[in-house]
């Protein structure tokens, strides 16, 4: 018998947390996975697996549409989070680790055990991202999930 467990999927707990940023006066978008606080974007990815070439050029490229109607236009961002709901490649980490640039913007957020029912995840996450120390908090105290550091 299979037991069904009441697991937050990410892009549930990205629109709750995009909720509560909105509760706080910051900006966010519907159709998009960013928070606008203090003039600096926070971009949330969300992605099964990538390769770390393809990683490595989304991740230094800093940029993100914003849907204005039905229209778009390009911002820079100051922080980029990727939650992935799989595990990441070692390689992944590693890259960040030995780029200091890509380690001030860039929080990783293992979120692979959520669905094997446990509520944890492991993050790397150097930034001084407001946005991402407050999605931390937000994971532990609003989704019950323990978020531990790489």
């Amino acid at each position: 018998m299979t037991v069904a467990l009441n697991v937050p999927r990410v892009w549930e707990i990205l629109n709750r947390f995009k909720d509560f940023c909105q509760s706080k006066g910051w900006k966010t978008s519907k159709h998009e996975d960013w928070v606008k606080a203090d003039k600096k974007y926070h971009n949330f990815l969300w992605a099964r697996k990538i390769y770390p070439s393809t990683f490595r050029k989304v991740a230094m490229n800093h940029k993100c549409a914003i849907r204005e109607g039905v229209s778009y236009y390009v911002v820079k961002t100051e922080y980029t989070a990727w939650l992935f709901p799989e595990k990441p490649p070692k390689t992944l980490m590693k890259t960040i680790m030995d780029n200091e640039e890509l380690l001030r913007g860039t929080a990783i957020y293992d979120l692979s055990s959520l669905h094997a029912g446990k509520l944890s995840c492991w993050k790397l996450n150097k930034t001084d991202s407001m946005v991402f120390q407050e999605f931390e908090r937000f994971l532990q105290e609003n989704c019950g999930i323990d978020v531990k550091s790489k």
